[in-house]
């Protein structure tokens, strides 16, 4: 059977220690999303090893950006983080 991979928009987004970002869904859920693992393994997201340029990160509908076009897939966002 498939899943339905909708996904809420993104109202606000926290930049957290240790590569975490707290994320605000309008579906009023707080969840909190561990980047350390991508950040480490892959180089599309290098620059974000730079910890004031991670706390630039915007919100922009489903997912997050950062300023140089970098984003997490907001499937990923979504069902991979933790409801806090």
């Amino acid at each position: 059977m498939k899943k339905n991979y909708i996904t809420p928009n993104i109202v606000k987004v926290e930049a957290l220690d240790n590569y975490k970002v707290k994320i605000l869904f309008d579906t009023k859920e707080e969840k909190v999303y561990d980047m350390k693992e991508l950040i480490n393994k892959n180089k599309f997201y290098i620059n974000l090893k730079n910890k004031e340029y991670f706390k630039k990160v915007k919100p922009r509908g489903e997912t997050i950006e950062w300023e140089n076009g970098e984003d997490i897939c907001p499937e990923n966002l979504y069902y991979d983080s933790k409801l806090i």
